[in-house]
């Protein structure tokens, strides 16, 4: 059996004491260094085959990954690869996989959540019970409304499942459309990104659920706002830039769009003062949508399995193409 050196980046400001306990009770005869500066790395960074960032800052990342000449498996915890990307591990062959698929369902959840919450205007009834006020009021049905995913991963496919089960029509755009033959039983129509303003025309929810790329930053902008209905509302599960963050804040002050629901946003956290937090039209969540009891326990047993096949020489799951991005 192969000896194997995993090396495991934390930052200094979240503990992963419970996590990195759990990794060394499963991978007993492992030789497992975990710390949150390149100083704890340097005795055991020659022999290291396998570096996992936990949740490493980008200076961390990239000065170990500097010293370690044997690496044969990198992994991110993160599903976002955009601090993780740096030119030296994308010009590297050493294989890079990330966590797609382990937060995928609480975020269709709060998708599907953030869609009853607009079409059933809970905001307005929580007001109205704090003022103490009796309103009867119309609300709609989500069921017959039409959703379009924008970056149709795991993610997208997670919102598709629990929207279809509403009864509602899935659109979406991904880089890829697929034929008729291979199409998502799930998906009414698929569009390619050059599309978008199409099928967004179209939506009466709109969701993110792309990475940020060079492709994806900006995707939804001033032409696509525009080509909303004025009852849309945007709901952003992927990453903030995807998202003209201006531009947004322009249709949603304006009325152009009936709504926003966000958890992911250009700046973390978000500034005080900044327009969501005023905007009445506004559902917000602080990047936190996937944050279940269980949600980094999950994490860590994803790298486990995925260990055991690296240690078996199978196949790894989520191997990232560095070149896209994703």
């Amino acid at each position: 059996m192969r000896n194997d050196t995993i090396l495991v980046l934390v930052s200094a400001a979240e503990t992963a004491e419970a996590q990195v306990a759990m990794l060394r009770r499963q991978l007993a005869d492992v030789k497992i260094i975990a710390g949150s500066s390149a100083e704890t790395f340097k005795k055991d960074a020659t022999d290291a085959s396998v570096l996992f960032n936990w949740s490493g800052p980008l200076g961390l990342f990239k000065q170990v990954f500097a010293m370690c000449p044997n690496l044969r498996w990198v992994h991110s915890r993160s599903v976002g690869l955009e601090r993780t990307l740096f030119p030296e591990i994308v010009q590297s062959t050493v294989p890079l996989t990330n966590g797609v698929g382990v937060f995928s369902a609480s975020l269709g959840e709060f998708a599907l959540g953030a869609i009853l919450y607009f079409a059933k205007d809970f905001r307005r009834m929580i007001r109205n019970q704090m003022a103490g006020v009796w309103e009867a009021f119309d609300v709609e049905r989500a069921s017959g409304k039409t959703v379009g995913i924008v970056g149709y991963g795991d993610i997208g496919r997670a919102i598709a499942e629990r929207v279809r089960a509403m009864g509602m029509t899935v659109l979406a755009v991904r880089r890829h459309a697929a034929t008729s033959q291979g199409a998502d039983p799930l998906v009414t129509e698929t569009y390619t990104p050059e599309r978008r303003l199409e099928m967004i025309s179209r939506c009466d929810y709109v969701v993110a659920a792309a990475p940020l790329t060079a492709e994806t930053r900006g995707m939804i902008g001033e032409a696509e706002f525009a080509a909303m209905k004025p009852t849309a509302v945007v709901i952003n599960v992927g990453r903030g830039p995807v998202m003209n963050e201006e531009a947004m804040i322009g249709a949603l002050s304006s009325g152009r769009i009936r709504g926003a629901a966000l958890d992911v946003f250009d700046h973390e956290p978000l500034p005080a003062g900044h327009a969501f937090y005023r905007l009445e039209n506004v559902l917000l969540s602080p990047h936190c949508a996937d944050h279940t009891p269980d949600w980094l326990d999950n994490a860590m047993k994803f790298f486990i399995e995925q260990y055991g096949r690296f240690r078996k020489g199978e196949p790894l799951l989520n191997v990232v193409d560095k070149k896209l991005g994703y």
